[in-house]
């Protein structure tokens, strides 16, 4: 069957490109866009054609030199993942893909200008065309479900009962969002995670007006609203909801940033991780893979069974903090290993943490199978996941695990089928156009439900652009607004 493949070389018409990188409205940090390889006869090839094969040049007829970083990412199934960061603002982009020097497909592509880059600040007045340019869902179940605790939201109550509930011991941000500003009050000493959240508004608001509105964000890992929907609850945004608590849940802090910075400060986010999935499942460990800190009971137990099962599992700690460190029941502390060369295993054990793993995206787009336990915490997406579909079921105390991992074996092309949904999961519903679909969605149904009018508060701070002096970029909304 390889040879087959290899035998096969892509042609440059019968390749396919796709994608929102290749439209000029759909603005993210780092824009993308995918390439399959077709043959000359029609048939996608399954295996890479080699790094190399296309390469992507992307120009500005107006302009001299272009400030883009372009990368083409091998997904190594016969399709690429390209990505580029702007760092200014052009009139029109005219994007080649090129297979020896031949254009592939449609190319040039051509994004009519102008073309915005991330820093660029000229919010869409409509949310709905904005909506509609990113190809947002027209809902997400998740934010109904969250919602719906809320008929109605009183900001004057809130602004007096969440500060005298939950400020002392919690630390908290009060954010209003007022004619497309954002203002804060913080609460609470451990505000350092105050930073994503200011990212994620200032980076919405440079694209899209957004409603006026003011909300509660929690910084803590734990979600906070325990009380009974019969009892007088408050709305709180978290990054992670659990079954027992109230919260509104938002795409994590860590999912978030990588977003933002993808192709800037992080290295680990869902398109660079796509290029990185390890050999090809036949020649993947069959052993199910866990590194991490010790902070739950149950992942002491997974690590005493990697222990007494090493043939099964390999899993240890990379880090103590939470409990005492016995040597003889939990062996040495393990060096680092690069989340990347977790896909040189076939199974990956997802577990709780303080509160849910925050890693599962990445697992997901992995192309790894993931065993993920049950658990009462959960991410914005978890609701949308499927047991058998997405990823392989593990009981709460884990007391299932070499069984599942048996299963798996048994099971090889099954499981294989489980690992590929999950990745098609993450491809289609995790990536960065997704999750600020996500947030926009979020904040205008919960704006809906606002029943007073949001102010800026006393002890409120505007939260500030960063200014973009090096290419500054003139936004042709503002003009057309002056010109009437």
């Amino acid at each position: 069957n390889l040879n087959a493949d290899s035998a096969t070389s892509p042609s440059a018409a019968n390749t396919l490109v796709w994608g929102p990188g290749l439209e000029a409205n759909v603005v993210l940090p780092a824009r993308f866009f995918f390439v399959q390889a077709v043959d000359s006869s029609g048939r996608n090839l399954t295996t890479s054609p080699g790094e190399q094969t296309y390469e992507v040049k992307i120009v500005s007829p107006a302009e001299d030199f272009a400030r883009i970083w372009i990368q083409v990412l091998d997904r190594h199934d016969g399709s690429f993942l390209v990505r580029y960061r702007m760092y200014a603002t052009y009139t029109d982009l005219h994007i080649h893909v090129l297979l020896k020097n031949n254009h592939v497909a449609k190319s040039p592509f051509i994004l009519k200008g102008p073309v915005y880059h991330e820093g660029c600040h000229c919010p869409q007045p409509s949310g709905s065309v904005w909506e509609a340019h990113m190809h947002c869902p027209q809902s997400f179940p998740q934010i109904d479900r969250d919602l719906a605790f809320y008929p109605s939201v009183d900001l004057d109550l809130n602004a007096q009962e969440i500060p005298q509930r939950f400020g002392q011991r919690q630390s908290l941000c009060h954010y209003t969002v007022k004619d497309n500003r954002v203002y804060v009050k913080t609460f609470g000493e451990h505000v350092g995670f105050r930073i994503f959240m200011d990212a994620i508004l200032l980076s919405l608001t440079r694209k899209v007006q957004l409603s006026d509105m003011e909300f509660f964000v929690n910084l803590g890992d734990w979600p906070l609203e325990k009380r009974k929907p019969t009892e007088r609850i408050h709305p709180i945004f978290s990054w992670c909801g659990s079954n027992n608590t109230r919260d509104i849940v938002m795409p994590t802090y860590d999912l978030t940033e990588s977003v933002l910075e993808t192709m800037g400060r992080v290295s680990l986010d869902m398109l660079s991780v796509q290029a990185n999935t390890g050999p090809p499942w036949p020649e993947k460990n069959a052993t199910a893979f866990w590194r991490g800190r010790d902070s739950r009971q149950e992942r002491l137990e997974l690590v005493k069974l990697s222990r007494a099962h090493p043939d099964y599992v390999d899993a240890a700690f990379t880090n103590f903090f939470f409990f005492k460190h016995d040597e003889s029941l939990f062996g040495p502390l393990v060096k680092h290993v690069s989340f990347f060369d977790f896909f040189k295993y076939k199974y990956q054990i997802n577990i709780d943490g303080t509160v849910a793993a925050y890693r599962l995206p990445y697992l997901l787009a992995g192309d790894s199978v993931v065993l993920k336990q049950d658990s009462g915490y959960y991410e914005h997406f978890y609701n949308e996941l499927r047991p058998w579909e997405h990823y392989i079921p593990l009981r709460a105390d884990l007391g299932d695990l070499l069984e599942k991992i048996q299963w798996a074996r048994d099971h090889d092309e099954e499981t294989k089928k489980i690992a590929r949904a999950g990745q098609q999961f993450a491809r289609n519903h995790l990536m960065g156009n997704s999750i600020f679909c996500y947030y926009y969605k979020l904040f205008q149904e919960y704006a809906k439900l606002q029943v007073t009018q949001p102010k800026v508060r006393e002890g409120m701070e505007l939260v500030e652009q960063p200014s973009d002096d090096l290419f500054p970029c003139s936004c042709h909304r503002t003009k057309a607004k002056d010109e009437l």
